[in-house]
């Protein structure tokens, strides 16, 4: 399930399910590049931090429509970089962030703790998800953002820490108040790690994975599993999956959907023919699955009452 590459990198395939195959403790080993995100700066685009955790400060990237005013109490979303809950940078979401704000929503991508940066696990990320969703409704008045439109959006990795801002309870940072909720009015999710525990005897990762996968998680696998979370009343959501993803099995997007339908939630899910993991991505081939699952991604947000639809479509 990890994922080392930057996103619009394209690897041998070989290389890839060689990378894979390895037990998640080699992996680590496998990804030596550690790239620091203390500096990332993006032109238009300004920044704050939404977390200080000793001498480490959780930065946002706040990208907002023209003309933007505290006023406006437009709708937002925050998404989440994919790296194996070990690396990433939020330069994943730079281009979605840009069309949204173009659009009309306040888009922000948020830097959280990894295991190659701060020696953290996958509960960290969680954690921090859900303070980065808290922040942004606490400040939603001085954002001008509406706090009962705020969406959680993310890929593989990160596509897990949104999907459980919007499914699990509890998970927060210790000592951090929750007076103000922590999850979204609605998901986007990219590839996202959904199934994190057996589901029906199905092997949702490789048994060496498996085995070391409490290590990584920090915490039983079961309790970070969104799945094994979903309960009626979840925000409604779209899934965008690749059919021939081999890191992150399309049949368990599949098992995610029946069972948020099955709890009486809206949730869609988009699967594309043929694409591999990280298909979304801008930059990757010619670009056109990026096209196409931002298109979707904006008619879902158009379904929602969030964005108005584009004239002449």
């Amino acid at each position: 399930m990890p994922l080392f590459f930057k996103h619009n990198m394209k690897p041998h395939p070989l290389l890839i399910s060689v990378f894979l195959a390895l037990p998640l403790a080699a992996q680590d080993k496998a990804a030596k590049k550690v790239e620091s995100n203390e500096s990332l700066r993006f032109e238009g685009a300004r920044v704050e931090t939404y977390k200080t955790l000793g001498d480490v400060k959780l930065t946002i990237h706040i990208f907002e429509p023209p003309g933007h005013k505290p006023a406006d109490k437009r709708p937002a979303i925050v998404f989440f970089f994919g790296g194996g809950w070990r690396s990433g940078s939020p330069k994943q979401f730079e281009q979605q962030c840009r069309h949204l704000a173009a659009r009309g929503m306040v888009a922000m991508t948020a830097d959280y703790r990894v295991s190659s940066r701060h020696n953290t696990k996958a509960i960290a990320c969680v954690q921090d998800g859900k303070s980065a969703v808290r922040w942004a409704r606490t400040n939603a008045a001085r954002l001008g953002i509406d706090p009962e439109r705020i969406a959680a959006g993310g890929g593989s990795a990160g596509g897990h820490v949104a999907a459980c801002t919007g499914v699990l309870e509890g998970k927060d940072e210790p000592g951090e108040g929750t007076k103000v909720s922590s999850r979204p009015n609605a998901m986007a999710l990219f590839n996202p790690a959904l199934v994190l525990a057996p589901v029906d005897g199905k092997e949702f990762l490789s048994r060496d994975n498996i085995d070391g996968l409490r290590e990584r998680m920090g915490v039983e696998p079961k309790e970070l599993s969104p799945l094994h979370h979903v309960r009626k009343g979840a925000p409604p959501t779209i899934v965008f999956h690749g059919k021939a993803d081999t890191t992150v099995p399309y049949w368990t997007a599949e098992a995610f959907t029946e069972a948020m339908k099955k709890a009486g939630n809206v949730c869609e899910l988009k699967g594309y023919e043929g694409q591999p993991h990280g298909f979304f991505n801008h930059g990757r081939g010619d670009n056109s699955k990026y096209q196409e699952t931002l298109r979707e991604m904006d008619a879902f947000f158009v379904k929602l009452g969030w964005l108005k639809a584009e004239k002449g479509k």
